[in-house]
Order: C-alpha cells, then sequence, then structure tokens
C-alpha cells in the first residue's frame, strides 16, 4: 500500500512538469492556451510547472537514495560539527 502512494505522490509533479513541457512547447509554435492572455506568460507559468515538479521527483530520489546510502561522498548529508564535539 505504501508503494502506491509514493507513485501517486510521484505521478502528479510528473504529470506537472509534463504539462509545463506543453505549455512551454505551445509558446515555441505561437499556440496560445484558454487560460493565459500572452505567450510570455505562458512560457513563463509553464517553465515554472517544469522546474516544480522535476524538483520535487528529483528531491524525492535524493531523499530516498541518502537512506539508503546509495549515494556519492559529495551528496551525503554533513553531520553538524557542534553535535559532535559535546
Amino acid at each position: 500500500m505504501m508503494r502506491v502512494i509514493a507513485l501517486l505522490i510521484l505521478l502528479i509533479p510528473g504529470v506537472l512538469a509534463g504539462y509545463g513541457i506543453k505549455l512551454m512547447r505551445d509558446m515555441v509554435f505561437g499556440i496560445l492556451q484558454p487560460p493565459f492572455s500572452s505567450l510570455m506568460l505562458q512560457f513563463t507559468v509553464g517553465l515554472l510547472f517544469f522546474v516544480i515538479g522535476l524538483g520535487f521527483v528529483a528531491g524525492f530520489i535524493l531523499h530516498r537514495d541518502r537512506k539508503r546510502q546509495k549515494v556519492q561522498p559529495r551528496f551525503q548529508q554533513k553531520k553538524e560539527a557542534s553535535l559532535s564535539k559535546k
């Protein structure tokens, strides 16, 4: 059940990123979608959707790999120096 929930959590930002790519592509071809008043606004919203969706998916994967210690040393979380000196 937890895997299904995780898949649904990743599916929503993935669809959002895909819609962002569609909006940017439509702007390149000069197709204005109904909720937007200008092509530049459409491109900006599409870029924002793409960056948010991709960032969420990438952050989710990085968090999962950090928990399983499958990342390179430069991507591992740094331990606090103040806690170890006590």
